[in-house]
Formats: C-alpha cells, structure tokens, sequence
C-alpha cells in the first residue's frame, strides 16, 4: 500500500510541475556531436550547453574522447566565438528573452593545467564573463575545491555529492550531479521501485536544501524518463534530443488535462427486454475524431466512468475510403450515410461523382421522420453527407441548397450565413419557411418551437465546450425526441459530436476530453431513451480518429490525463462501433464502415 500512495503522490506533481519547466531545464549533452554544434541547442534556448574539452598543445579541442579530436574543433571556434557573437547581436543578452544560459565546459583531460587554459581564453571574451546572465560552470575533472578560490570569480563548479563544501567552495557550486547510475538501476521504462524511488527523492531533497539545483547523468533519453524527472523536481533534464524535448515541455499545456467536472456514466437498465424484439427508430451518434484512445481519455478523466463504456455489445469498424487508406470524414460519413465507399471529399456521390441515396431519403419514403443534429457547422462534412450530394466537401453554400431537397425534418447546429448571407443572395430561411419549416437563428428558440418541422442554426451556440457551449447536444435531443414522440411515425436521428476531431486537430488534451465527456453526456442520454423505448436501435461509432493520440500518462482516481500525438490529422486505425437496444447484437465484429449502413437497413427490414 505505501509503494501505491508514494507513487501516486508522485504522479499527482505532474501538472504543476510540468508548467514550470521551460527550456531553460534542459541541459544539452553531447551538443558538439549534433549537426550543428553550439546552434542547435542555442536556437532551442537550452539553459545548460554543454562541452568535452581535452588540452592539447596549449589548445583546447572539444570532442568526447581523445581518439575523436579534429583540429578544426576547437572550444573557441565552437562555442565562445559564436557565444560572443549572438551576444553582441542581442545587445549583451543571452537569449532574445533573456533567459539565463549556462556554458558547461566538461574537462576531460588534467584538471589545473586544462581549467588554467580555459580561464586564460575566457578572458579574452568579457563580453562573456561579465554577462549577469550567462555563467560557465566547470565539470569533470575538477580541481580540488580547496583551489577553486585560485580561480577567477567568474568561473564555478559542477558539485558532487559526496563532496563536503565549505560556505565559500559552495558560492561557487552552479548546480550539483550525480550519475543516476547509482541510485537506480531503472531503464526509462515504466516506473520507479519504491526503494530506489526513495533513494532519488532524498537525493533530491539534500541538494534542494542547501538551495542548489539538481542534474542527473547518465539518464535514458525518452519521454518517459523526462516526465519522470519532472515530477522528482529534477532541476535539469539531460538530453541529445534537444528540439524534441523543448517540443514537449513547451506542449505541456495542451498535451495534459485535468479535469473539474465529473458525470456519473449511464447504466443500462432494460438489457434483456431487446432480445427478441426488432427496432423501429434509429439513433445514429457520430464522434468525429472519436478512436479509442479519445474514449479512453474521456473515462481517465470522468474517474473511470462512461457510458459508452456501459454499451453491452461493441464492434469495429475499418474506415478506409475509395481513394486512400485513410479517410476524411466526408467519405467516412458518406460510407454510414449511403453504404458506399467514395474519395476523400466527396460528399454523398460516387467516385465519378453520381448522387448516391441516402438513408434519410430510403427512410423518408417509409414514412420516417428524419433528424440531422451537429456540435458544429451544419454544413460540414459529416452532417452534410446525410442530406447533401457534392464532389467537394468546401462548397458549404451548395451544400446547404441541397437540404432544400431532402426531406428530413429537422436540423440543428451552426452554419447561419451558409442558409441566410450567401454569396449568391438566396437566404434559404425563407425557403425553408415557405416549404413548412420553422427557421430560427437562435438556439435558444428550441424551447418555444411547436412546429415538427424546424431548422436551428445559430454559430454562438456550436463553439467548444472550452469556450462555453454548454448543453448543446442534449438539449438539441431531448427537443428532437420529444417531438419525434408526438407522432406515430419511426424515426432516424443522426447526432454528431463534431469537436473532439477538432480537437485532435488542434493537438489538444484538454479540448478532446472535454468534447469526449460532453458527448458521452449524449450517449448516457440516448440510452436512458431506449430503456424506455425499446424498440430503439442505438448505435455509436466514428468516422474516423483524429490526431494518433496515446496515453503516457493519467490518474483514474484524480481524473487526469497526459497525451501524445502522432499527427494532426486523421489516421487509419479501425474506430469501435457500439450498439445497444433491439438488433444490436448484429453490430458485433469488424466490419467495412458501409456495414454500418446495411446492418441498419437490415435490422428495420428495409431493402
């Protein structure tokens, strides 16, 4: 039990931790041997650059062993002249922000007549030596500390922990390292034991209290180990990779998410009451963007709850368009929409372009009553493809005509200017209004429709849920199946989520959970629905997954989650297929996404 609290504890640090660190933790080892000595880790502001030097002929050659010197490296032409020249350039300061730099001269060789060199060069840079924000700090073989007053005052030491300092030796002490070799035998893979976790932490402690900062060598060099080190309060993180791990403490922020507002996930009630029974209405709820991972993060977060999670029977499904191994979600939601595959772009046609029907058409001719609802712009692609037929998903003016001839009876979202501030001057409201519809450009006017026939479009009301979206999707359901209700006729409703793909997009923890719970509030929603009338089909699923999100990091029991991305656009991974109420269990397996189309088509008996 103590292992887990201690390690908990631990994890616990991560998030504020982690917004303290800036590239000025990061300590660049073996800079010298990089493409671009010196610029590299210069250009990426590393707070400690550092170099091997040997003394050779009265010179000082930078390499990492003897056998690997080349007269053309040298300390002075690698470092301090290009040190000295940027500092000229930002009128003294190290760094365009003024972020402090540390030049850490690692000497390989003997440790007086080396040093004596390097202080007799230094001198002829003042513009180094005097800088208040650049220090050189000397590691290796050092001089014993009983001489380091026999030194210029400008020049301090690399300390060691074993190494007793009196109150002057420990002025010039910069930082004090130990090699992380003998406190652990760990590989950067997965976690601490408890003893040596231990060990490092008092470590740690010891050279905090004597108000000096920390570095370990011989560390791994992965995300893991830096993570690691970060939540220990590692003052400096050692690496070769010095691009990569600015990049992944500066995305900090948007790579971890902590959430504050929990919901309790929806628990079936009525299972066995669907076995034998066949499905009259259909709700169709699209996540887009939605892999598994997004799923995941949403019951990391939510403290190991989700309603998605309480669907009994799950499925995958290959999302592969005509044109390409991975899809965007025009051909995705074109392959649910029509049951055929299609190029990426096109929007309810096939590959040459054709109008393929659609199954708000089929269903429309079977006296269902059809409902299209989206967290987003109306007339962007996953939406679209249930009422639209174009080659080109962009062309959202002509995409919202098309709603002009489709016979769905209701729509909501955003897209206002595409229906009423057109380019070509139609405003498709008055249209719309004449052919029977009630057209608002206010969502708050869902409460006050009578009409069983309505467009809903206001841009306010679809922004994220970061920004303040609110209830969107639930109150946008609860309207649709109540009114739905009021008659005899079945009904289809599609449902998207749209904004955990922007998410994805946008390589951002915090706005993918937070569109993940808030569709998960939809799910929970939809299933108390079947409960209560079982003759409803529902199926969840994806167009396609957005961003190749993995997990490094999280806490079920504090509700936090720590991501990576691979990309930030769509990949190919097979997105899961949930299914629940009457005829779900045909949704079982993996499957082409156009099966989705069929196996609803199937479950209602309709050819």
């Amino acid at each position: 039990m103590k292992k887990i609290i201690t390690l908990f504890c631990l994890q616990l640090f991560v998030f504020a931790q982690a917004q303290e660190y800036t590239s000025s933790n990061i300590h660049s080892h073996n800079d010298y041997a990089s493409a671009l000595p010196f610029y590299g880790a210069y250009s990426n502001e590393a707070g400690v650059i550092e170099a091997d030097v040997f003394l050779v002929n009265n010179e000082l050659f930078v390499a990492h062993t003897s056998k690997e010197i080349a007269q053309h490296n040298t300390l002075k032409s690698m470092y301090l002249e290009p040190l000295s020249a940027k500092l000229k350039n930002l009128g003294s300061k190290a760094y365009p922000g003024n972020k402090p730099l540390i030049l850490m001269i690692d000497i390989k060789s003997d440790a007086d007549s080396t040093l004596k060199v390097i202080a007799q060069q230094l001198k002829t840079y003042p513009d180094i030596t005097v800088n208040k924000n650049i220090k050189v700090v000397i590691s290796g073989n050092r001089p014993n500390p009983a001489q380091w007053k026999d030194y210029p005052e400008f020049i301090y030491f690399d300390g060691r922990l074993n190494e007793n300092y009196t109150t002057d030796q420990l002025a010039r002490v910069e930082m004090i390292s130990e090699d992380l070799h003998e406190l652990t035998v760990w590989n950067g893979k997965g976690v601490l034991t408890q003893a040596d976790l231990e060990k490092i932490q008092s470590t740690i402690r010891k050279v905090h209290n004597q108000n000096k900062k920390i570095r370990f060598w011989a560390t791994q060099d992965n995300v893991n180990t830096w993570m690691t080190l970060m939540n220990l309060k590692v003052d400096f993180i050692g690496t070769d990779n010095v691009a990569e791990l600015t990049h992944f403490i500066n995305n900090i922020k948007s790579t971890f998410y902590q959430n504050t507002e929990f919901h309790e996930a929806y628990i079936p009630k009525n299972v066995s009451a669907f076995a034998k029974k066949k499905p009259k209405n259909v709700i169709l709820l699209i996540g887009d963007g939605m892999g598994l991972t997004q799923i995941y993060s949403g019951y990391t977060a939510n403290k190991g709850q989700l309603s998605l999670f309480n669907i009994p029977t799950q499925g995958f499904s290959i999302t592969k368009a005509s044109d390409s191994y991975i899809t965007d979600s025009a051909a995705g939601a074109t392959a649910m929409a029509t049951g055929h595959k299609t190029n990426n772009r096109f929007i309810s046609v096939d590959e040459s372009g054709k109008p393929l029907e659609l199954i708000t058409q089929q269903l429309a001719k079977k006296n269902y009553k059809t409902a299209i609802i989206s967290a987003g712009n109306i007339t962007d692609a996953t939406p679209a493809a249930f009422y639209a037929h174009q080659p080109e998903r962009s062309y959202s003016e002509p995409i919202a005509f098309d709603f002009l001839s489709n016979p769905s009876d209701i729509l909501i979202g955003g897209g206002t200017k595409e229906f009423k501030a057109r380019k070509d001057g139609k405003d498709l409201s008055k249209t719309l209004i004449e052919k029977g519809y009630t057209f608002s450009d206010k969502f708050s006017s869902l409460d006050t429709i009578k009409n069983s026939r309505f467009v809903v479009l206001e841009d306010a009301a679809v922004v994220s849920m970061k920004n303040g979206r609110g209830d969107f999707l639930t109150k946008s359901f609860a309207k649709t199946v109540n009114t739905f209700s009021k008659t005899k006729n079945p009904f289809f409703i599609m449902a998207e989520g749209a904004q955990i793909d922007y998410g994805g997009h946008s390589n951002n923890v915090e706005y993918v959970v937070r569109e993940m719970l808030d569709f998960d509030k939809l799910v929970g929603q939809a299933m108390e629905f079947v409960d209560h009338n079982p003759e409803t089909l529902l199926i969840v699923t994806a167009d396609h997954e957005t961003g190749g999100l993995s997990l490094i990091d999280g806490s079920i029991e504090k509700g936090y989650v720590h991501g990576s991305f691979s990309t930030n656009d769509h990949t190919a991974v097979p997105v899961p297929v949930f299914a629940y109420g009457a005829g779900a269990q045909n949704f079982s397996g993996v499957y082409q996404n156009t099966a989705i189309y069929t196996k609803i088509l199937e479950a209602l008996s309709i050819k």
